[in-house]
């Protein structure tokens, strides 16, 4: 695990874990829409593509995409939440991991992924200063052609300006931006940011 620990850790009261797990279950018992972000990849992607769902939590996003026919691996740092994906939502690979340091060649996965999602604020909770290596890392993870997409809001700890600046020091660079998962167009005034992220090679 980095050195400092991820502000999911540090800047949230003990039992957070549990609570999340939990208002997502209870959402899911209620009905409620919790595919959003998943839709938006399963539309960009071929029919059997290879989708990591970094920061995956307790497993929404990652099992809506295996249930559409991907294979899903999901990565979260936090064990409870892994262990909540693993026993809600069978079928995907679930590993703890911190994302600053993810080599999922050493676990076995070797094969480059077609897409990378990183929702639900996931770089707003990364530790401070290690935006430029996560995005390094899910780029080393990403196949040639492949697309990461990253949602956040934007009136938190992680400004947009500060983000961008982060992918300027990577090998990406971004093709689209969306004020919401709907793809609604964005503007200045958005305080949520969906920003569609490709390797600079593969530029048009």
């Amino acid at each position: 695990m980095a050195t400092t620990p991820p502000r999911w850790f540090t800047d949230t009261k003990p039992g957070h874990s549990e609570w999340y797990i939990e208002r997502f279950r209870t959402m899911a018992r209620e009905g409620a829409d919790l595919g959003g972000e998943a839709r938006m990849i399963d539309a960009m992607v071929p029919r059997g593509a290879r989708v990591l769902d970094a920061g995956c939590g307790p497993g929404r996003i990652g099992s809506f995409l295996h249930v559409a026919g991907h294979t899903v691996v999901g990565v979260d740092v936090d064990p409870a939440l892994i262990a909540a994906a693993q026993a809600d939502h069978p079928g995907p690979r679930w590993l703890v991991g911190d994302l600053s340091e993810l080599d999922l060649a050493a676990q076995g996965e070797t094969d480059p992924f077609d897409a990378i999602v990183c929702a639900g604020n996931v770089m707003v909770f990364l530790a401070p200063g290690t935006e430029v290596q996560v995005l390094r890392r899910l780029s080393a993870h990403l196949a040639e052609t492949g697309v990461l997409v990253v949602g956040f809001h934007t009136n938190r700890e992680l400004s947009l300006e500060a983000f961008d600046a982060a992918v300027a020091e990577t090998d990406l660079y971004v093709e689209h931006r969306f004020a919401t998962w709907d793809l609604r167009a964005w503007h200045p005034d958005a305080d949520f940011a969906v920003t569609v992220l490709r390797h600079t090679a593969d530029r048009a």
